[in-house]
């Protein structure tokens, strides 16, 4: 069986797990998150604990015990902590401005960009050049870092553009005659 996948989930204090045949919903502080239960994976909550198991001997199913496992982690850690991405802009004039559920961006272009977010996701900006995006579904934060960094991604030679707070951008060789 699955390393992962046998290591149970403890719950934190003020988090709700249902379990059905169909779905797995987690509720906790930050908001309710559900998921599809897969018929290849047993899913039980003992006692606090949720526990996984492979529902049958196929290799498919033991690797999706640790992958079910993983997402629901990563859900429960969701509803209680919440997950965060932090974006850097690196360029003269460069700047970002948070209004509500909208990103408002001046990244060098002829017009200034626009991204709105989905809903459970807030964006600050502490700084002209910093982005914080937050939100309690793992995926749906990455996703909209990824997007928004794709606007304007740095570019090799002098590094310009949106990056990760904790990203390294390799800074190439100009050509020499």
């Amino acid at each position: 069986m699955s390393r992962v996948g046998k290591m149970p989930i403890a719950l934190p204090q003020g988090v709700d797990v249902s379990i059905t045949a169909e779905q797995i919903s987690v509720k906790g502080a930050l908001g309710t998150l559900v998921r599809a239960a897969n018929p290849l994976v047993s899913v039980k909550n003992e006692g606090g604990q949720i526990v996984f198991a492979a529902a049958s001997d196929a290799p498919e199913a033991d690797a999706l015990s640790g992958t079910m496992r993983a997402l629901v982690a990563n859900m429960v850690s969701g509803v209680s902590k919440g997950f965060e991405k932090k974006l850097t802009l690196v360029g003269v004039g460069y700047r970002a401005q948070a209004q509500g559920a909208k990103l408002n961006l001046q990244i060098g272009f002829s017009h200034p960009v626009s991204k709105d977010m989905p809903e459970g996701i807030t964006v600050t900006t502490p700084t002209q050049t910093e982005i914080l995006i937050k939100g309690s579904d793992r995926q749906v934060v990455g996703q909209i870092a990824a997007e928004v960094r794709a606007i304007r991604p740095p570019e090799p030679y002098k590094g310009k553009g949106i990056r990760y707070a904790d990203e390294k951008v390799t800074i190439k060789e100009t050509k020499k005659k």
